[in-house]
């Protein structure tokens, strides 16, 4: 076990994200976490990293923190002055801290990961002008610098071109290979059904988690609906059939 989330509970103010959740994710297992706008998602994920405090429930990750967190693209700052390779190097700081520098190693690891995701040549250019699939590259440079056991993405394949998402997918199984836990948002669901071999489906609560075939049943489906406004059911009827 890598991950144990007990019973739940995170609120904003009065109201209820995420309401009773349970899941326990071993080592290894490559997870994708679904459901419409509203559903509860990235506030799962931020309250496991740590950046929300739940108002019920319990979080035990092992080892303790030792994860690598990628959030959606809108809450990362594009503008700051910052090359690709020194964003990528912030890979190290949780082994680096304030005291200590950079060293030849480690920087030979960024390059390395640079490279892996395609951006070769481009260690000196500015963040800000980078594309948006090359941004996303980037990113994903910095947590394989990280090398983190535990792996959480949030939309990592929203608003980027099909090149890009194939790359980084292979990186997903390239993680998967060396033994890492990734819980990916995504809402493509014939990619989840490809790719991502355990599905969480959450409506504010769970409602099924397991194997991706066994969650993503018409009848999970239909629940959703009845637990979220018809909005947000709508989406996730809209996402089902492709459209």
């Amino acid at each position: 076990m890598i991950l144990k989330v007990d019973n739940l509970h995170v609120s904003y103010g009065k109201i209820a994200a995420v309401k009773g959740v349970s899941i326990n994710i071993g080592q290894g297992e490559i997870v994708a976490l679904i459901g419409p706008n509203g559903a509860g998602k990235s506030t799962l994920l931020k309250t496991i990293v740590g950046l929300l405090r739940p108002a019920e429930g319990e979080i035990v990750r092992r080892p303790a923190g030792a994860i690598a967190y990628l959030p959606q693209q809108a809450e990362i700052e594009r503008d700051f002055p910052i090359s690709v390779i020194d964003t990528v190097l912030l890979g190290h700081w949780r082994r680096v801290g304030w005291r200590s520098g950079i060293n030849a190693a480690m920087r030979e690891t960024a390059l390395g990961a640079i490279a892996a995701v395609g951006l070769q040549g481009l260690e000196q250019r500015p963040v800000g002008s980078l594309s948006v699939g090359q941004f996303q590259r980037m990113l994903f440079a910095r947590m394989m610098v990280q090398d983190a056991p535990l792996i959480l993405l949030d939309e990592p394949f929203a608003a980027i071109d099909s090149s890009t998402t194939s790359d980084l997918l292979a990186l997903v199984g390239r993680w998967h290979g060396e033994g890492r836990t990734v819980i990916a948002v995504l809402h493509d669901l014939a990619q989840v059904h490809e790719y991502f071999p355990e599905t969480l489906l959450l409506a504010r609560e769970g409602v099924g988690w397991g194997a991706t075939d066994a969650v993503l049943t018409p009848g999970n489906l239909l629940r959703v609906r009845d637990l979220l406004d018809p909005w947000t059911a709508a989406a996730l009827t809209r996402e089902r059939v492709g459209a």
